[in-house]
């Protein structure tokens, strides 16, 4: 028995080491039929090295953890396009970590290089996030760093969690969400920065299919059942431009472009409509080789002309990002053209050097030579890249602040100004004349009072449009004010404005501070904690620092009162500093349920709120019913509701929140706390009621109102809480209160009110 184990064991170690050599061999053909400097011996020699450090070792799939190594360098090499330097990095990328073997032990195998990229791979290991918010802008900010100092250590984080991503149902549903989040609220944007744009939808796509499978499936399986029309809409759309292509003498090739299922779900929730009313799940794309390289631009706009002449243009949806490319590298021409069936299609030109580039971003650009990296076209790269040292550089930004301000700055639409000389700038969409002023300079945004848009004058808060002029006014008796937060939309912008604010700040602190010590001592009185304590306590103030800034800014001025207060012998009374220390307060004396089974708080009918224990099951998902429901807390940023894709979040006081998976508080918690993710499921039975509203809007006409009302009461039997109507202009716009069981009935609600005559759009408001 033990001899025909043994045989087993040793036929399934044969197998493994088969499957490792074969995925091993996919790599080294992809590296050699690249335009690469073929050094197989180097690559043969990482992938030795990692597979014996790797040893033994397994993934959660149940396979050999070197086939994530391998599979990483795969994407690297097949689907990013880099070279060996980056194959080897990928192949030992997580030696350091797991392993034994230091940094210095990778220099002296395979030289400095490698040994860089490893070591900064290493230090953002483990996801970018930590435990902490604090933590994560750490990671975070040794992540944009590392950037900085070789670009391809971003590339090759990139290409590892595309392939986690890919293997991830071997993951609790919790760590799904937490890894699901992380990777659609940093990875998708870092992705789409850097022009990577296959990679950001693939990354998109699976997160979408983890955080909403249901929803995932069924876009999935209405674009199977839509794909034959969807080809013949194609051929008969391009029938005529290939036949005007051929004349014009170029060598092409033409794609159908389908709408992947993250960006139609997107749209179907931003516009509020279904699968069937989305009209742009086709483009088309037109990839010629140029005649001439140095005369590429000229043939994308005599291919333009060629194709206007077939179809007629939608005039406001030509987009010129030959001349004026991405901040990301992107170059094509888009145009949408008016098919002979009456559907908008998007064309999109590009020669094959520009489509290279849409599909490996700056990983195209980038040139190696004998160990430092030349580089071509990245000044845009160089200049976001320096707006994030900047960042870097000041000295305490607010986590989540942070993390927002760039993240502004990785997924904006670009539009395109001018300074009063007649020089282009790439902006992002939506930002204001106060951005502007601090992309140029910060002296200049901290000193601007107004700004000149094509010569007439507009605040600092004015948004500015795609081929703008901006003249921006200032005076030296300016200074950057609080409020021009709310206004200022760029990373950069809003960095330099809280950076200038907290360096006022503790100006005006140490003036406050030198105001106070002067007039306790004229009272006999000293600086101390307990009399920093009475003193916000009798000005209502939570914070030494914030009194010290109000003393500063002369909000507060000392007078007999205050010394009073600082005399007056101790009262038995709770008033004062106690009522600010939470746990002195007897109003937060509320008994806490313990938990004591390891059931997720099934079938405890108790209705004070779920405190976790260190006992509790993360990994298990908690099921929601009509008898614990009132033990959790429903933050009021999503209203979650029976039938929406839900999640619980451990908050501080170790409460269970319940979130929509799609919450975008939710998307910074999946990223700040991922551990404290799990999953929630309902089990609701059409007991309880809860509250939804939805907006009504159409054409005004005469019984409009009774027809609304006798669907919602007399078809469907809905019980209306309130209803609220306007009409404008014949344009009729109401809301409607309504108490449903679960997210299906307002679906319900939803499509009978779209077949009322003049009802043109129904949003849910969740």
């Amino acid at each position: 028995m033990n001899k025909e184990h043994a045989i087993t064991e040793e036929e399934k170690a044969r197998q493994e080491e088969e499957m490792v050599d074969n995925a091993f061999q996919k790599l080294l053909d992809s590296y050699l039929s690249s335009p690469h400097r073929k050094k197989v011996d180097r690559i043969t020699k990482a992938f030795n090295f990692a597979k014996q450090a790797h040893k033994g070792v397994r993934r959660l799939s149940g396979e050999p953890y070197i086939m994530h190594p391998i599979a990483v360098a795969m994407i690297a090499s097949s689907e990013m396009g880099l070279g060996s330097t980056s194959i080897c990095s990928a192949l030992l990328h997580d030696v350091v970590e797991d392993t034994d073997y230091t940094v210095e032990d990778i220099e002296n195998i395979f030289g400095s290089k490698i040994a860089q990229i490893v070591d900064g791979l290493t230090k953002i290991s483990g996801g970018i996030f930590g435990e902490q918010a604090s933590a994560q802008a750490e990671n975070f900010k040794k992540l944009l760093l590392t950037m900085s100092d070789d670009i391809r250590v971003i590339l090759i984080k990139i290409c590892d969690r595309l392939h986690n991503m890919r293997t991830l149902a071997s993951q609790p549903a919790n760590k799904q969400y937490k890894i699901a989040g992380e990777t659609l609220y940093i990875y998708a944007p870092l992705a789409n920065r850097l022009g990577l744009n296959k990679i950001k939808n693939e990354l998109e796509d699976l997160s979408f299919r983890y955080e909403h499978p249901e929803e995932y499936q069924s876009i999935k399986q209405k674009l199977a059942s839509s794909q034959d029309s969807l080809n013949e809409q194609f051929d008969q759309f391009t029938q005529p431009i290939r036949a005007a292509l051929d004349k014009m003498g170029f060598k092409y090739e033409l794609k159908a472009r389908v709408k992947s299922p993250y960006s139609i779900w997107t749209k179907m929730q931003n516009k509020h409509v279904t699968f069937d009313e989305i009209y742009d799940i086709l483009a088309v794309r037109i990839i010629f080789t140029p005649k001439n390289r140095e005369d590429e631009i000229n043939e994308c706009f005599q291919i333009y002309v060629a194709i206007n002449k077939i179809y007629k243009s939608h005039p406001d949806r030509m987009r010129d990002w030959v001349n004026n490319p991405k901040a990301n590298g992107y170059q094509a021409i888009h145009l949408t053209q008016m098919s002979k069936q009456g559907k908008w299609v998007e064309v999109q030109i590009r020669s094959d050097r520009m489509n290279e580039i849409a599909e490996q971003g700056f990983a195209a650009h980038w040139k190696y030579k004998e160990g430092s990296v030349v580089t071509e076209d990245e000044g845009e790269l160089n200049d976001w890249l320096r707006t994030i040292k900047e960042i870097l550089d000041d000295p305490q930004p607010d986590a989540m602040d942070f993390l927002d301000a760039i993240k502004l700055n990785l997924f904006a639409s670009e539009i395109f100004v001018f300074t009063p000389k007649g020089e282009i700038m790439t902006m992002p969409a939506g930002c204001t004349a106060l951005d502007f002023a601090f992309q140029i300079h910060t002296f200049l945004g901290s000193h601007c009072i107004g700004a000149k848009v094509n010569h007439k004058l507009v605040p600092l808060s004015h948004k500015l449009q795609s081929g703008d002029q901006v003249e921006i006014l200032t005076s030296k008796t300016q200074h950057v004010q609080p409020q021009w937060i709310n206004f200022a939309s760029t990373a950069k912008a809003k960095g330099k404005i809280q950076a200038i604010l907290r360096r006022d700040g503790r100006e005006l602190q140490k003036r406050g501070e030198e105001a106070l010590r002067t007039f306790l001592e004229s009272h006999g009185l000293e600086l101390t904690t307990s009399t920093l304590d009475k003193l916000c306590a009798f000005h209502d103030i939570t914070k030494h620092e914030k009194l010290f800034q109000n003393l500063g800014q002369k909000k507060i001025v000392l007078g007999d009162k205050d010394v009073d207060i600082l005399l007056a012998k101790k009262s038995g009374s709770s008033s004062g500093w106690r009522k600010y220390v939470p746990f002195l307060s007897s109003g937060d004396n509320k008994k806490e349920v313990k938990k004591t089974s390891d059931d997720n708080n099934e079938g405890n009918t108790s209705k004070e709120l779920i405190v976790v224990t260190k006992d509790f099951n993360r990994k298990k998902p908690i099921y929601i019913n009509e008898d614990n429901i009132l033990r959790y807390v429903f933050p009021s940023c999503c209203h979650a509701i029976p039938g929406d894709d839900a999640l619980g979040f451990i908050d501080n006081k170790q409460h269970i929140e319940i979130h929509q998976r799609s919450c975008p508080v939710a998307a910074k918690l999946k990223t700040s706390f991922g551990n404290r993710i799990i999953d929630a499921k309902w089990d609701m039975h059409h007991q309880l009621y809860f509250d939804a509203t939805i907006q009504v809007r159409g054409i005004d006409r005469i019984g409009l109102l009774n027809d609304l009302t006798q669907v919602l009461s007399g078809q469907l039997k809905v019980n209306i809480r309130k209803i609220s109507i306007s009409c404008e202009d014949n344009i009729f716009d109401g809301t409607i209160q309504m108490r449903i069981h679960d997210r299906d009935e307002v679906e319900m609600v939803t499509s009978k009110l779209k077949k009322i005559d003049g009802l043109t759009e129904i949003l849910q408001i969740k």
